[in-house]
């Protein structure tokens, strides 16, 4: 029988160890998800001739070849460029295109700020060029970012730190009664053999052997959870982790905004149109729309890119081929009622003048439906302004156009300034009349109208602000940590509800890197509105070390290859699983699988529920080893020759009765209110002071009633302690009576800790049907023991009578009584406490009413 319960044991372990491995499987890969984002092959000039290489066989020195579209396999200078721009979003956390040009820089400037480089993990959205290597695998800026995550140790979840603590703890105790005792029986009885299995029996009674299983199993129940919740774990400890966050630091593109650029508004003729709708998707309005197409169809024709409808199978969304920035003109010339292909063709192209970074401009010629030629440009207000002689007040661009006098200029670029203090990117639109489609670019490019101005900016995903609103009222702190420009930092924190009204203190990386770590843990701690801006790698792994030298629970949220380190380092990491990179998730503990910074909230409720429904089955758990312990020690103080309950007994009750109970209260649901607490404190413990109260107080009851039954059927006998054997029937029930008692006060305890103050009448009795399954398999389980002949050889009991029964169920039901009257006497003493506290927030009114009068 030894033997088989040992096999049991190892089922359990074997269970516990198989569902930590297939949580954890998929974690340390971040450099297998780094070699996938370097391309497979490279165009290269070698000895004068153009051929392709492997991306890994390129050297320091090569002659990179790069058009629209590649991806860019080494860091390198540009020699040749061709209308360059480049997204850096995944290296820098920028959303904007990047310019980049083949002109020397001045020295000094930051390597990602040089505009003739290049980096590996980057790609080409326009135009060509030619780049010489200077930097491969780890020595460039993407490895220099993998040595960085490499190097990042894992940070130990407060959780596995709590249940460690507690083990030494439950150990050293165990150990400490088990010698203490052996010591007492050897030297009364001096039988060593027999105090030795006594001691044993009172070391396995005092540690809950079902704890791993339960805390396991009761994770993977939350990892299931969150996963319907579009929240994917990898790590079963991280999921309390997010329940005791205090702090969340986030990326800005990605993760509050789509990374797609939108236009929100369009200023002509004085007057500014509302542009309803948010990403690629052509979906919404432009406010007037007649008034305002003709400029959206200039805006359109002077565009290289490309508007994709979704692809069944490849693409499920809207997609932009090309410059975002013209995508998201695009999209508003659909949504004002413009068919682009129709456009296209009834205005076919005969000039181009591409973009360039000096002229901050672009101009196309086109053939009009009508005859004639009309010049379409787009670019920075003050470049297309400075073109412009006229201006349209009207939607038809040949009527109505005065001259641009210095009142009607100061009129455009006071609208611009109020458009950029927004934090929204401004670009102006002009055309003018031809007469031939192949004109110069000077004269294509002088004496232009302005039609008007269209604002646009990476906004921010529709369900962000009540995410952030609801983490604040958890008592979480929000610090934005982006690549960005503070401006754009500032403008989408304040959308969403990161900061609010009042100053905001946005640090840069420049700063950063002139603040020492003790200041910058003094900034990050002293409260305040603020933001961090064109930040790099090294920047947010400073930031997030600086918050948890102070004791802050640190979630990390982020999508590019800027982020793995700082997710690496953070006590969690979320990544984005649809718009973030390989080398992100590798990094993290936590996905997002639908991007959504409001599956944070809820996953943050959830992990909540988790830490309050692993309380409950530590009280369910410990009492209940008090209620095993009682009857060892009530023996050894009486003097009793026999053990009231043998170390194979403690094991079935631990691992046959307990585990499920344990696991159904594992899947409470969290309780009302519990988002509108704070974070619990990091320094608070897992094994606290009220959790150890709670289990006294049950566990004494428990054990008064089952050293109750155990020496009432003793007593029942009439015979002197030292005439039991362990063949004695009476003794055999008594045992029984000490088996079965711990399991059915069990099962009302289990009842009693689903809620910590109300009422467990007012949830519903029944309502977690899982747990009352769970207790009635353990009844079942205990009429086994009693009545099953085989059992009985095993566990060495008998059959219990009616009034056996009878007698066990009262003390359950005393149990279950006694905890609801603790829990009237808690609910009233907080209705008082309340009540004292009316008069003086009263008072405190009417002073401050007086004051004001």
């Amino acid at each position: 029988s030894n033997l088989e319960l040992a096999f049991g044991i190892l089922a359990v372990v074997v269970l516990n160890a198989g569902i930590g491995f297939a949580q954890e499987h998929s974690a340390e890969r971040a450099a297998e998800a780094l070699q996938a984002m370097v391309p497979a092959t490279a165009r290269v000039v070698r000895e004068g001739e153009l051929c392709e290489v492997p991306a890994a066989a390129i050297v320091p020195g090569d002659l990179v070849v790069l058009d629209a579209g590649d991806a860019v396999p080494a860091d390198c200078r540009l020699v040749e460029a061709h209308d360059v721009l480049v997204e850096m979003a995944a290296l820098t956390g920028e959303s904007r295109p990047t310019p980049r040009v083949a002109e020397a820089v001045a020295d000094g400037v930051d390597l990602h700020e040089a505009a003739n480089c290049l980096f590996m993990g980057t790609s080409l959205l326009n135009g060509s060029g030619r780049a010489v290597v200077f930097a491969t695998g780890t020595s460039t800026e993407l490895g220099r970012i993998y040595r960085l995550t490499a190097e990042t140790r894992q940070q130990v979840s407060p959780l596995q730190q709590q249940v460690s603590s507690m083990a030494r703890r439950v150990a050293a105790v165990a150990i400490a009664a088990g010698v203490a005792l052996f010591a007492i029986r050897a030297h009364s009885s001096g039988e060593v053999v027999g105090s030795f299995v006594f001691a044993l029996g009172v070391m396995v009674a005092l540690v809950p052997e079902g704890l791993p299983a339960t805390l396991s199993v009761s994770l993977a129940v939350a990892v299931r959870r969150m996963a319907g919740r579009h929240a994917l774990i990898k790590r079963l400890s991280a999921v309390e982790t997010l329940g005791s966050t205090t702090v969340i630091c986030t990326d800005k593109t990605g993760t509050l905004t789509k990374a797609e650029m939108t236009v929100q508004a369009v200023w002509q003729s004085g007057r500014l149109h509302a542009v309803s709708g948010v990403g690629y998707e052509p979906a919404g309005m432009v406010d007037e729309a007649g008034e305002v197409k003709a400029l959206l169809r200039a805006g359109a024709l002077c565009c290289e890119a490309r508007l994709l409808a979704p692809e069944p199978g490849r693409h499920p969304g809207w997609r932009v081929l090309g410059d975002t920035t013209e995508g998201a003109i695009l999209v508003a010339a659909r949504k004002a009622g413009l068919d682009l292909a129709a456009t296209l063709a009834s205005w076919p192209r005969t000039a181009t003048f591409p973009f360039d970074a000096d002229r901050k401009l672009m101009t196309t010629v086109h053939q009009s439906p009508t005859g004639g030629y009309l010049a379409c440009m787009k670019g920075s207000p003050q470049a297309v302004l400075d073109r412009c002689e006229s201006i349209a007040l009207d939607p038809a661009p040949q009527a109505g156009t005065p001259a641009l006098a210095e009142g009607r200029r100061a009129e455009v670029e006071r609208a611009n300034d109020a458009l950029a203090a927004q934090g929204l990117r401004v670009l102006a639109v002009a055309t003018r009349s031809l007469d031939r489609g192949s004109p110069h670019k000077e004269e294509a490019e002088q004496g232009l109208t302005l039609l008007g101005l269209v604002a646009m900016s990476d906004p921010p995903r529709p369900e962000v602000l009540d995410a952030v609103a609801a983490c604040h009222s958890a008592g979480i702190r929000i610090y934005m940590i982006t690549g960005d420009y503070g401006l754009t930092a500032e403008a989408v924190a304040r959308r969403v509800g990161i900061v609010g009204d009042g100053t905001v203190r946005v640090v840069s990386g420049s700063e950063l890197d002139e603040t020492s770590d003790a200041d910058l843990a003094a900034l990050t701690v002293q409260g305040g509105q603020l933001l961090f801006a064109r930040a790099r790698p090294e920047h947010k792994m400073r930031i997030v070390a600086a918050l948890q030298a102070h004791g802050e629970v640190v979630a990390v949220t982020g999508d590019g290859v800027n982020d793995a380190p700082a997710l690496k380092r953070a006590s969690i990491g979320v990544s984005m699983g649809e718009g973030g990179t390989d080398v992100a998730r590798a990094a993290s503990v936590m996905i997002l699988l639908d991007d959504s910074f409001a599956s944070i909230a809820a996953a943050v409720e959830l992990g909540r529920a988790v830490y309050q429904n692993i309380r409950k089955f530590l009280v369910y758990l410990f009492s209940h080893n008090l209620a095993e312990l009682a009857p060892i020690l009530a023996a050894v103080f009486v003097g009793f020759p026999l053990v009231p309950l043998t170390a194979l007994q403690v094991l079935a009750i631990d691992l046959g009765s307990d585990v499920l109970p344990a696991l159904a209260l594992g899947t409470e649901r969290p309780e009302p209110g519990i988002m509108g607490k704070p974070p619990r404190p990091p320094s608070e413990h897992l094994f606290n002071w009220s959790v150890v109260r709670r289990f006294l107080f049950l566990g004494s009851i428990q054990a008064a009633g089952v050293v109750t039954a155990f020496f009432w059927r003793i007593h029942s006998a009439h015979i002197p302690y030292s005439a039991f054997t362990a063949a004695n029937p009476v003794y055999r029930e008594a045992l029984t009576m000490t088996q079965v008692g711990i399991v059915v006060s069990q099962l009302f305890n289990s009842f009693a800790v689903r809620t910590e103050e109300r009422s467990v009448f007012s949830v519903g009795l029944f309502s977690n049907l899982p747990l009352v399954l769970a207790g009635c398999l353990g009844i079942a389980f205990s009429c086994c023991v009693s009545y099953l002949p085989a059992f009985q050889a095993v566990f060495h009991t008998a059959p219990l009578s009616v009034s056996d029964w009878l007698m066990l169920v009262g003390f359950g039901l005393l149990l279950l009584l006694a905890e609801e009257c603790r829990k009237a006497l808690r609910r009233e003493r907080r209705r008082r406490q309340r009540v004292r506290s009316i008069p003086k927030e009263t008072a405190a009114a009417g002073a401050t009413g007086e004051v004001a009068a």
